[in-house]
């Protein structure tokens, strides 16, 4: 007999295994980059291992764990069809909540939900969060893609990540160890980073900006520039904790500078900031300038170029300067720690 209906399939209702597994093959050999020693290859790959005898070296190894996304951030790419930066961003914002107290990076796993499986752009996504693992020294040991038709249109995707790290708990960074006098270090950002997307958004529909608008300012259009990706600091930061004299890291990212410095201080003290040590990115003031953004949102949206802060001693100030220069981070000396109720502030 002919002309019944169409017999039911998962197919049919829009997931594609097939092209799950072809996206597999495709991003192996990036993904196979982002290895660690301790890294143990499940046969099966349900699962994601690592040999935790390499914690033996500790006296009391602390796991610490971070999850994040890239939020908005991914309708940029997709209206752009650039997906590599996007699997960047994800790490850094990972790897670098990790470093803050102290922690190195062991591994992340991923999860990636799209309304169709393209190969080649789940490759590309993958991809670049593999490459950016292995900048940040830690593996990528697993993941997720999920088909979503009806959910999501067959070109919208987004994305997720959880790292683990480990840090000795005798040297754990963080509040108690910062004191009145100690100095803060600005590391420069490489851009927005992965927060304030929704406002970006907001002023690219509302105003005479486009993603391929190319003011006066920059180098590049305005939405390649938008695209770059996070500067990762895990390495730069650990570098920093073996050199001595660090007290605490803060990561700038949703709530700004201020807010996410004081995060990291004590009831006891104040952070006080030189906005004048250093200059507003080209990219803000595009965006403040055509989106007649109030200076106060600009603080409490964006990292301004400032994408992690460090609180240092004061006698190891100049030497962790020196390093981070040498590592080629721009970074400056940002304020100071004085007495104070646990604040941070711009002046």
């Amino acid at each position: 007999m002919t002309g019944g209906p169409t017999p039911t399939s998962y197919e049919a209702a829009g997931v594609d295994i097939a092209a799950g597994e072809r996206a597999v093959e495709l991003m192996k050999s990036r993904v196979a980059r982002a290895r660690r020693p301790e890294v143990v290859d499940d046969a099966s790959g349900f699962a994601g291992l690592f040999d935790a005898s390499a914690l033996l070296r500790y006296k009391r190894p602390l796991l610490a764990t971070s999850t994040d996304g890239v939020g908005t951030k991914v309708d940029l790419a997709r209206r752009l069809g650039v997906y590599d930066t996007v699997g960047h961003d994800l790490v850094g914002m990972v790897v670098d909540d990790l470093v803050v107290c102290g922690a190195e990076p062991l591994f992340m796993t991923d999860y990636i939900a799209c309304g169709k499986v393209v190969p080649e752009r789940i490759a590309d996504i993958v991809g670049g969060i593999a490459d950016a693992c292995a900048l940040a020294g830690c593996a990528l040991v697993g993941g997720e893609t999920a088909e979503h038709p009806g959910l999501l249109e067959a070109d919208e995707f987004d994305l997720a990540g959880a790292g683990t790290g480990v840090v000795e708990a005798d040297e754990t960074l963080g509040p108690a160890r910062v004191r009145p006098g100690d100095v803060v270090l600005a590391m420069a950002s490489s851009g927005i980073h992965a927060n304030g997307y929704s406002l970006v958004r907001h002023i690219l529909a509302s105003t005479d900006l486009t993603l391929e608008s190319e003011p006066s300012e920059l180098d590049r259009p305005l939405g390649e520039t938008l695209l770059t990706p996070t500067r990762i600091y895990a390495k730069d930061c650990l570098a920093l904790i073996q050199a001595g004299g660090v007290r605490a890291f803060a990561h700038v990212t949703g709530g700004g500078l201020a807010a996410n410095l004081a995060r990291s201080l004590p009831a006891t003290v104040d952070a006080v900031l030189k906005r004048s040590s250093w200059e507003t990115p080209a990219l803000f003031r595009v965006l403040q300038g055509h989106g007649d953004v109030p200076q106060n949102e600009m603080d409490k949206t964006f990292n301004l170029g400032v994408g992690m802060a460090a609180i240092v001693a004061p006698d190891h100030a100049d030497a962790a300067l020196r390093l981070l220069t040498s590592r080629g981070v721009p970074a400056w000396h940002l304020g100071d720690i004085v007495p104070g109720n646990g604040t941070a502030a711009l002046h």
